[in-house]
């Protein structure tokens, strides 16, 4: 029978099947963050160990202070007692970590494509949803809960129904300005955050094959805001120069190369839904409400809640965003500029947004936390650094940061947030602070005008 590239790899690592149809699959990388010391708790108190210490990789992200690389660098108690856990966890159970001193630290979703151990054809797991980011290398990766990694870190397999699959094919080219982010925020916006759940979404078409690995991770990052439980992009010639070099990348690479050439769809796959996006009439998107999919081309206006999918939602949220109907986007004012997370923070962001800002003043606070030290240390050697830090911004180490804000990097009640990151509920990054999503040359562009801006408007 003909299967698609999800269900090629879901097959592989089956070991065997429940009479309800939940497979028990084997993991090939499991990626730990500070987050996951309810598991390790549980483990202990089951009297187990971890089985497979050499498929674990432990990396320090979510509580990662950007001021410094030391504890001393987190001035929160309890936030220094979670990375000191993270250390005793990773020691004790004989696991490779990315400490904050390691060169090689950064955002876990961000150092594994970059250390090569994201590789295709393989199954990711890790406590953190946006694990679906991995999919971009043709992996089948996705988020589990506490009890999840418990299970993973005692078994190295894990219990899980197939989902459904849905193809989402964009093609055209990408207009001036309009990037991976725009073309994720388009299809939540257009589909709803539940319009993929119960999915597995597969991105194809012109558009994603013309697209770099940077922007393909981007894309699947953002899968899981559209309700899917993983993203993949099928692994071709991009995605092989990509790897090929890299620390962890195969010793016999053109041998892997011909075992992973065969990971696509099959011509005659069968998806349960499939969804169309023309990417060359798109514009540069930005959320409004505290939903992804409430989401809008920059030079639109906020609708009337009773136009929108959901009329209450959209009430709420205007009223938590402090808008009203009407109120062109290009009119908001924004307080605050964050470039960052597992989204957008690579080294392509950083230079899609300094090419925006360069010779250029801010005129709001700004923070750039690059996706890893290695980002980072390339990022200065190229000039960034002084290309951000002489327009204003501040330029922070790497961590999840201001994504999510449990390492402090916070916004103050009712402050608004021109953000690269993938989530804009209420209080996501700081109670009461009102956050818009959009790219990264976007957020470069409020920056420099102090409000929602159409980057096509603002570039040089």
């Amino acid at each position: 029978m003909a299967r698609t590239l999800f269900q090629k790899i879901f097959d592989a690592h089956k070991v065997t099947t429940r009479s309800d149809g939940a497979a028990l699959l084997y993991v090939d990388l499991h990626l730990a963050h500070e987050g996951s010391f309810h598991a390790f708790n549980a483990l202990r108190a089951a009297g187990r160990t971890v089985r497979r210490p050499d498929r674990t990789l432990g990396v320090a992200d979510h509580y990662a202070p950007t001021t410094g690389r030391s504890l001393e660098n987190i001035g929160n108690a309890e936030v220094r007692d979670i990375v000191q856990t993270f250390r005793t966890n990773m020691q004790s159970n004989r696991i490779n970590a990315l400490d904050l001193d390691d060169p090689r630290q950064g955002i876990v979703h961000v150092v594994g494509p970059e250390l090569g151990l994201t590789q295709p054809g393989m199954l990711i797991v890790c406590g953190d949803s946006h694990t679906s980011t991995h999919g971009a290398m043709g992996a089948l990766a996705f988020g589990i809960g506490a009890s999840e990694v418990a299970h993973v870190l005692a078994t190295q397999t894990l219990w899980q129904a197939a989902p459904r699959q849905m193809r989402v094919a964009i093609t055209g080219a990408l207009p001036a300005h309009v990037t991976a982010k725009d073309l994720a925020l388009a299809l939540i916006a257009a589909i709803g955050t539940g319009g993929g759940l119960g999915h597995a979404i597969e991105f194809a078409g012109s558009t994603v094959e013309a697209l770099g690995v940077e922007a393909r991770l981007t894309l699947c990052n953002m899968a899981i805001e559209a309700g899917a439980r993983s993203g993949l992009v099928a692994p071709d010639a991009t995605t092989f120069a990509y790897l090929k070099g890299r620390p962890h990348a195969p010793k016999n690479f053109d041998e892997s190369v011909a075992s992973w050439v065969i990971l696509k769809s099959d011509p005659n796959a069968t998806f349960d839904r499939e969804v169309t996006l023309d990417a060359a009439t798109l514009a540069p998107m930005v959320t409004w409400g505290t939903s992804p999919e409430e989401a809008a081309p920059v030079t639109a206006a906020i609708p009337d809640p009773e136009a929108t999918r959901d009329p209450e939602a959209a009430r709420r949220a205007l009223d938590y965003m402090g808008l009203v109907p009407g109120t062109a986007l290009r009119d908001i004012a924004v307080d605050r500029v964050f470039i960052g997370s597992c989204t957008n923070s690579r080294l392509s962001d950083l230079q899609a947004a300094a090419a925006i800002i360069r010779g250029r003043r801010v005129k709001v606070p700004a923070l750039v936390s690059p996706g890893s030290t290695a980002i980072k240390r390339e990022a200065e050697v190229l000039g960034l650094d002084r290309v951000f830090t002489e327009a204003g911004f501040t330029w922070a180490e790497s961590g999840c940061s201001m994504c999510v804000g449990t390492n402090g990097d916070t916004a103050a009640p009712g402050q608004r947030v021109a953000s690269t990151s993938n989530r804009n509920f209420p209080g996501r990054q700081g109670r009461g602070a009102r956050t818009h999503l959009m790219s990264p040359a976007m957020a470069a562009a409020a920056a420099l005008t102090g409000r929602i801006s159409d980057v096509r408007e603002v570039a040089p």
